[in-house]
């Protein structure tokens, strides 16, 4: 996803240690980028219920180790890597009904544990990578995949079947006699008494021998040069789901140079595609072991998937009336109840306008209507996918499960296919941001932001939507994971300014939370009076209401400059009570209060956590009305605290250096200086993935990319600019920059710099590099905004 980072600190602070002023410089902070503290990552609880796994670093090493928190215990200790390892890997195993048995997949081979006696048995140990194991066929076989293929293990005999065969290739032909070569031969044969008597002799052995193979002889799927992708078994055992993909011929991938190498000589970096340019496709098959048949599910008679978007009617010419073709779909699952009597897919539109929740029927291939999401902008949201996984799946054997932002904010529903019946199970002006099934499947345990949108706790909700239970209580964000058998929530815990700690809590409303790790924060971060900022709103032109922080200068300090931080990803949540992803900007904002700036960050338009419309705000028009909310965020500063408007910064990473671009480029009566960090300068340059969805593809919807690209408008620049990017960024290219700095010089535009950082990708990672880059902003604040 678009403009997602880590960055190390890399400036000055003066933080109070003991009653004295010490002065951490930009270098000791880079050197030491453990100074923050520690905070646990990689949560997970182990198979017994009773140990939560992590991995953590208190002891200030050169990577994170293994640590494991056993319940009631004092304080973590150290695991070893290895049975770390073993631990996680059964974490992400799959259960059978009774929680009993567990099978899961270990560096490349298939393993099976009786969790009642805790014995694990070794079911694979090849050269070859096996992945994937279920439990099918009345739970007597543990299924895997092996290359193309799924084989069994049956589980009371030891034996191994192999299920499939796919392979590569066109099925042969029967050689085709001629009219000529069939008359010459039907005359042989009444002319010769013992040729006749040879042929039906060699005829009746051929039936016998393939007879006699019986069970043994597979039938033989041939995939020509197509790639296989999501195979899977139903729990009954009867059907094969799998997906074929094959590649777009002649599309053309971009290339990453690498110019600083151990070598000596260039190498490339082989990258993705460019927006539009079109990968490649899937059809979607269903193998019927019983009758040994294989279907295609078509996908050419889904509701709507004739009708053409809204934006071509601005093409009249291009998109002139002619008979529509159906289109292009991807299917994901199946997603099976647990007898495998009924089972869900999740079909996704390539133009991301439209998602199906079909019921198949495995016999005949057919699907019948569950849900239909359909957006002009983009299908998306919390558990519905694009920019988060899916979360779907069966509440009972007639009933499924699902996500949709029908209301406008993303909310769970039921369906039950037998009354066809769909039942809404939670609503309101909220996200439910994380959904999972409890084991008896009576209650969903969810994560939302219905108190504020800044803010999480965790619920347990029947799943008819009744006796809704807030588990956890205090304010901050969270990352939940629930113990196996559902008695104890672990979960990682942050405030704004407190680091992420873990905490392990009985799985009851009131229950107290034991704090399990107290590392995050280090006696020197500790020291320093972090700002606790006040989270509000202003309103936006258009009558909005935008979520924002604001950093301020202590009294006496204030200096009326402002700086607006911009954050990245565009659909991110920044403006909350969790510590933030960007947290080593919110020191940066916190340096540049001490100097006396007034900061501010704001969850612009297309930021996540407020719903539907807030998330599309941006279609068609990047730096549209996100650019227009910060606009609006530096009028407010200029009203409400006194800012002077002639000395306005904004500084930002990705998304956020768009931004930047952006409004250095079109507002340059608003912003005096900018900092765009590794900024795509020209939308058709990124992925499809993202920009396909917000602005459709640039030879459909030139209009979209004409009034989102920052350098079809960098002869605005008026104001000081600069402009950083790593050399073999491969997420957005160096080649954006590249293109703007040619363009300013045509432009004869003298006051930007470009800074560029030969061995650093998206994000940096060279304690060296943010040294630079961020004296360079700091610099370009005080030389443009304090004089």
């Amino acid at each position: 996803m678009l403009m997602r980072k880590i960055l190390v600190s890399v400036f000055s602070i003066v933080i109070i240690l003991q009653g004295r002023a010490q002065q951490l410089t930009v270098e000791k902070i880079m050197q030491d980028t453990k100074w923050i503290g520690t905070s646990p990552s990689s949560v997970f609880w182990g198979t017994d219920g009773k140990t939560v796994l992590f991995r953590w670093n208190p002891e200030k090493a050169l990577s994170d180790s293994t640590y494991g928190y056993t319940l009631h215990a004092k304080e973590p200790v150290k695991w070893d890597y290895n049975q770390w390892q073993t631990a996680q890997a059964a974490s992400e195993g799959t259960y059978n009904k009774a929680k009993t048995q567990l099978v899961y997949a270990l560096k490349g081979d298939i393993y099976w544990l009786d969790v009642t006696t805790n014995i694990t048995k070794r079911l694979t140990q090849t050269e070859e990578y096996d992945s994937n194991p279920v439990f099918a066929h009345n739970e007597e076989w543990v299924v895997y995949q092996k290359g193309n293929n799924l084989f069994a293990w049956d589980i009371k005999s030891g034996l191994t079947t192999q299920l499939t065969k796919l392979v590569g290739g066109t099925a042969p032909s029967p050689k085709k006699l001629s009219e000529e070569e069939q008359w010459l031969a039907a005359q042989q044969l009444q002319t010769s008494a013992i040729i006749k008597q040879r042929k039906d002799k060699a005829d009746a052995r051929k039936a016998f021998l393939q007879s006699a193979k019986g069970s043994d002889t597979l039938h033989i799927i041939y995939i020509d040069d197509k790639a296989v992708d999501g195979l899977q078994i139903s729990p009954d055992g009867r059907f094969v789901t799998y997906r074929l993909y094959e590649e777009a011929k002649n599309a053309k991938k971009t290339i990453v140079p690498r110019y600083v190498t151990e070598s000596g000589y260039t190498t490339d970096i082989p990258g993705r595609t460019k927006v539009g340019i079109y990968e490649g496709g899937y059809a979607f098959y269903v193998y019927d072991k019983l009758k040994d048949t294989v279907i295609e599910v078509k996908t050419d008679s889904l509701p709507g998937s004739l009708e053409a978007p809204l934006y071509t009617m601005d093409y009249p010419v291009k998109f002139a009336p002619k008979k529509a073709a159906s289109k292009k779909v991807t299917v994901f699952g199946p997603y099976w109840n647990e007898d495998g009597s009924a089972a869900i897919v999740d079909i996704r539109s390539d133009d991301f306008k439209d998602r199906w929740i079909m019921q198949l029927n495995g016999a005949n291939g057919k699907l019948t209507v569950v849900d239909h999401q359909h957006d002009e902008a983009w299908i998306g949201g919390p558990g519905i996918g694009w920019e988060t996984s899916s979360s779907l799946g069966w509440i009972n054997a007639h009933t499924c499960w699902f996500q949709s932002e029908a209301t406008g904010y993303s909310h769970l529903y039921s369906f039950d296919v037998s009354t066809q019946t769909k039942t809404a199970i939670t609503s309101g002006k909220y996200e439910v941001q994380q959904v999972q099934l409890s084991n008896d499947k009576k209650y969903f345990y969810i994560v939302t932001n219905e108190e504020h949108p800044g803010k999480q706790q965790f619920y347990r909700i029947n799943t008819d939507g009744s006796n809704k239970q807030q588990i956890t209580t205090m304010t901050g964000g969270y990352e939940v994971s629930l113990s196996p058998d559902e008695k104890y929530i672990a979960y990682r815990y942050s405030y704004q300014n407190k680091p992420w700690e873990l905490y392990v809590q009985e799985n009851q409303p009131g229950k107290k939370p034991v704090q399990a790790t107290t590392k995050a924060m280090s006696e020197e971060w500790k020291a320093y009076p972090w700002r606790d900022t006040k989270i509000s709103t202003f309103t936006a032109r258009d009558g909005a209401e935008v979520y924002a922080r604001i950093y301020e200068p202590a009294k006496g300090k204030k200096n009326n400059a402002a700086v607006i931080f911009v954050h990245g990803a565009g659909y991110l949540q920044n403006v909350d009570y969790g510590w933030s992803y960007y947290q080593h900007e919110f020191m940066f904002n916190n340096l540049l209060a001490d100097k006396g700036y007034t900061v501010i960050d704001i969850d612009y338009r297309a930021s996540a956590g407020y719903g539907r419309d807030w998330r599309t705000g941006i279609y068609r028009y990047m730096g549209g009305k996100d650019l227009d909310d910060e606009v609006d965020a530096a009028h407010f500063l200029v009203k409400q605290y006194g800012i002077d408007s002639a000395r306005i910064g904004m500084y930002g990473g990705s998304y956020g250096g768009f931004m930047t671009l952006m409004a250095l480029f079109t507002q340059p009566n608003v912003f005096k200086a900018g900092a765009a960090l590794r900024p795509v300068t020209d939308w058709a340059a990124y992925n499809d993935g993202y920009t396909g969805a917000i602005l459709n593809r640039p030879f459909e919807d030139s209009i979209a990319y004409a009034r989102s690209s920052p350098i079809n408008f960098a002869a605005g620049l008026k104001n000081h600019l600069l402009i950083c990017h790593g050399m073999v960024d491969e997420n957005v290219h160096f080649q954006d920059a590249v293109r703007l700095a040619q363009r300013l010089i045509e432009l004869h535009k003298e006051n930007w710099e470009l800074a560029a950082y030969p061995v650093e990708d998206h994000g940096f990672v060279e304690a060296s590099s943010w040294t630079d880059e961020y004296k360079r902003i700091l610099k370009l604040f005080d030389d443009n905004l304090l004089k």
